[in-house]
């Protein structure tokens, strides 16, 4: 490998990890509440900081009231999978997958659940055609692609009169857009995304359509105790008011309270989508300027503003394994390779809790990497 010189300016904080992300700009443990701590989540100040992060959720996200918003465990995998385990089976069903994790939940309805789903794919890179969906059927997706940077363009697609509910796995998505909780039955995600929190819990936000599935359907199979939210007929309303299955991490509600606060500080929503397309909008440019690197989703109406899948030109799984390596060693970019499953690429997160300017600064390093490894 030919020794290329390496750019003057650095990334000041070079996390694009597509999960767990970046802290929040200015974050520090010293800066977490710790009077929770070493106290039961059942006592009353453990109940009133996992109120109060429910509470700041639904401010940040705009959430109407009719929706719940439950802190469960697992992470995001673990609030789809409950929903799934708890809901499915009334009627027939949907699976769209495009890239890893709607494989995952394919598995998941087919070979655990046995429900013999009807599965529309795509190709990473491509969305599936959206009017094959038949709103009958409870249809499970994922809103923003991980994985594959291919996410759904909006929610039109979605059957204001469906018989069906929608199960929308938006780990990427919640805090990065705007999300249509009319068309929205059930949609999961986890801290660790947007929010740039820590991993280990989920987030499970109902629909009063859900709850209707929830109260009215029994499923065929038995449920573990972590996936319960119904008790004797009726759901289980404490889990939606900081009555947590299981024993929190209050360290991690705290982290995640940081990051909520200062979502709100920035103008909320608003402001957090702001940040994402601006770092959007800076790797688009640093992709259009590059002959050798192209973004794996071909069509910006579908394309990721968080976790952003690009193409090298001629690599292969080694090649960017060297790539990301090399820009991990010098501190430039940590953890840019694409997921395992995925066609060999990068993936640069730019969620709100990047810089921008640290975007713009890594245009650079890749061309470094690039040339130090083709030289």
């Amino acid at each position: 490998m030919t020794e290329v010189p390496t750019p003057e300016l650095r990334p000041a904080r070079p996390y694009f990890s597509s999960g767990p992300c970046a802290k929040p700009p200015g974050w520090s443990p010293e800066k977490l509440q710790t009077e929770s701590l070493g106290r039961s989540h059942r006592a009353k100040i453990g109940k009133t900081r996992l109120a109060t992060c429910i509470d700041l959720m639904r401010e940040m996200l705009q959430l109407p009231d009719t929706h719940r918003i439950g802190i469960v465990p697992g992470s995001d995998t673990g609030a789809f999978e409950m929903a799934m385990w708890t809901m499915l089976g009334a009627r027939p069903v949907t699976t769209l997958a495009w890239e890893s994790f709607g494989e995952g939940w394919v598995t998941d309805a087919a070979k655990q659940l046995k429900l013999d789903p009807t599965v529309i794919r795509a190709d990473y890179g491509q969305l599936p055609d959206l009017t094959q969906v038949d709103w009958s059927n409870d249809v499970l997706f994922t809103w923003n692609g991980t994985t594959s940077g291919v996410r759904v363009p909006n929610g039109d697609w979605i059957a204001d009169d469906r018989e069906g509910l929608s199960f929308a796995d938006a780990t990427s998505a919640v805090f990065a857009y705007d999300l249509p909780w009319d068309k929205i039955d059930v949609a999961t995600f986890s801290w660790q995304k947007v929010l740039g929190g820590e991993g280990g819990h989920g987030v499970l936000i109902l629909g009063p359509r859900a709850v209707e599935r929830l109260e009215n359907h029994t499923p065929a199979w038995p449920l573990p105790k972590v996936f319960r939210l119904v008790s004797k007929g009726a759901l289980a309303e404490g889990v939606f008011k900081g009555e947590t299955i299981n024993t929190p991490s209050m360290l991690a509600v705290e982290d995640a309270i940081f990051a909520l606060e200062w979502a709100k500080s920035l103008g909320g929503l608003d402001g957090l989508k702001a940040r994402s397309d601006a770092n959007a909008a800076a790797l688009d440019k640093i992709v259009a300027e590059r002959e050798w690197l192209s973004h794996l989703a071909a069509d910006p109406a579908s394309r990721s503003k968080t976790s952003v899948c690009l193409s090298v030109a001629g690599a292969d799984e080694d090649f960017i394994k060297k790539f990301a390596g090399l820009l991990d060693k010098e501190g430039a970019a940590y953890d840019i390779a694409g997921y395992r499953d995925a066609p060999p690429g990068l993936r640069i997160w730019c969620g709100a809790t990047v810089d921008t300017a640290d975007v713009e600064a890594l245009g650079p390093w890749l061309d470094w990497a690039y040339a130090s490894l083709s030289a």
